[in-house]
């Protein structure tokens, strides 16, 4: 089981700590690319934490259940508006089976990168395959690895810097695995956090979803369907389930 790093401490402060994500002109695009690949059918999102996308979307008629190992992160969802209609379950997204099919799976904000090994990361696309239906799309927002950006010799690129919030993220080649460590300061207080990420290449996650029965359907830099290319720093991606 992997660790869960969202703590209520963490949940309780989430929207506040990262307000910019809850922004319409971030989450808005976002609903309505997801909104448009589950047309009538279900949506299973992975990582479903406290209803950022998954309260929007259900709004706008698609079923959607959710997935999620924090307890606090669901407790903050089901104090919404809304909350009743989104099923959850407790559980690692990587192995947890729900009850359905779905037409749309999806795992937003890298929260892929959560998974801290290479046979997680499998066995979440797997995952997700199985609960997808003839044709369904598995969709994956995670960032491209900054590594770039790191001058020889340098290991720690700052990827947020603000009054209120600083962001670095530490990177061990040798282990594909990055920690992401936060400061935020408040009221002439000082807090902190860390996570320990493994990043992904986009051509490695498309072996991952071959190796599930899924093929590349289409890549964008972003939930506007803006073109990817080798100077885009993240990327939404779809996969879709591969004929029997």
């Amino acid at each position: 089981m992997p660790q869960n790093t969202f703590d209520a401490r963490i949940a309780e402060t989430y929207e506040a700590k990262w307000p910019e994500l809850f922004e319409p002109a971030v989450v808005d695009p976002a609903v309505d690319f997801l909104a448009g690949l589950a047309g009538s059918g279900a949506a299973l999102e992975l990582g479903v934490g406290t209803g950022r996308l998954a309260l929007p979307l259900s709004g706008r008629g698609v079923r959607v259940h959710g997935i999620d190992l924090s307890a606090a992160m669901i407790a903050q969802l089901r104090a919404k508006p809304g909350a009743e209609r989104v099923g959850v379950t407790v559980g690692d997204f990587a192995t947890t089976r729900v009850d359905g099919t779905f037409a749309l799976a999806y795992l937003v904000r890298n929260t892929i990168t959560n998974l801290t090994t290479q046979d997680e990361q499998v066995e979440c696309f797997r995952n997700a395959a199985a609960h997808l239906g003839p044709d369904g799309c598995f969709v994956i927002e995670v960032y491209v690895p900054e590594l770039r950006r790191l001058p020889p010799g340098q290991t720690v690129h700052p990827f947020a810097v603000t009054p209120a919030h600083l962001g670095f993220e530490e990177y061990d080649v040798a282990s594909q695995l990055a920690v992401s460590h936060h400061y935020w300061t408040a009221d002439g207080q000082v807090e902190t956090y860390s996570s320990t990420h493994r990043y992904v290449w986009p051509a490695e996650l498309d072996l991952m979803a071959r190796l599930a029965g899924m093929t590349l359907h289409e890549r964008w830099a972003g939930w506007g369907r803006e073109p990817f290319t080798g100077d885009s720093r993240s990327h939404v991606s779809v996969w879709r389930k591969s004929p029997p």
